[in-house]
C-alpha cells in the first residue's frame, strides 16, 4: 500500500467542506410547497399546465414553458418530462401530493433531475421546470401558498431566471 502524498491529504482536508455541503453532485432540484386549497384543485390545476404547455408554442419568444410531456398521473402522483427547446436536454419531473388539514390543504413535493448525466449545474432550469407549472397554472397565488427550497436542494436555485428558463 502506498502512503498518500501530503499535498492531497492537504487539498482533501481543505476541500472536504466543499465536497460535503455542496449540495447534488448532479442538475436537479427539490422543492416542497404548501397550499391552502384541496390537492384535487392543485392537481388538476398542474395536470392542466402540463398538457397546455406541451408544444413548441410556448417557446417562441426565446423561453423554456413549451415541451412538457405528461408520463402518468394518479390522485397523489404526478410524473412528466420536460425538453429543452434548443439543446433537448430532458429532465424528470414528479410531484408528490399529500392532504392535510383535514384534505382542505395541499403538501406538494416536487423534484426535477436532469437526465443528461453530465449535467452538473444548470443555471435554476431544473427549479424552473417546476417553478413554471407551479406559477403559469396560477397556483403561485393560490391561499396558503409556500414555498420552501435552498440551493443546497436545488441546483443554482438564487440564480434562477424563470422568465428565460
Amino acid at each position: 500500500m502506498h502512503p498518500v502524498p501530503w499535498f492531497v491529504v492537504v487539498l482533501l482536508a481543505v476541500r472536504a467542506p466543499e465536497f460535503c455541503c455542496a449540495g447534488p453532485l448532479h442538475a436537479q432540484c427539490k422543492v416542497e410547497w404548501y397550499f391552502g386549497i384541496p390537492c384535487r384543485v392543485v392537481y388538476e390545476s398542474l395536470l392542466s399546465q402540463i398538457t397546455m404547455w406541451r408544444t413548441m408554442a410556448g417557446c417562441t419568444m426565446g423561453g423554456q414553458r413549451c415541451l412538457y410531456k405528461l408520463q402518468s398521473a394518479s390522485v397523489h402522483f404526478i410524473a412528466a418530462t420536460h425538453s429543452s427547446p434548443f439543446t433537448r436536454y430532458v429532465e424528470d419531473i414528479s410531484f408528490r401530493l399529500a392532504s392535510y388539514h383535514f384534505f382542505t390543504c395541499c403538501h406538494l413535493s416536487a423534484m426535477s433531475i436532469s437526465e443528461t448525466w453530465y449535467v452538473v449545474t444548470d443555471h435554476g432550469t431544473n427549479y424552473c421546470n417546476i417553478y413554471n407549472l407551479i406559477q403559469g397554472s396560477g397556483l403561485t397565488e393560490a391561499r396558503g401558498y409556500r414555498e420552501v427550497t435552498s440551493d443546497f436542494l436545488c441546483t443554482q436555485r438564487s440564480s434562477a431566471n424563470c422568465t428565460v428558463y
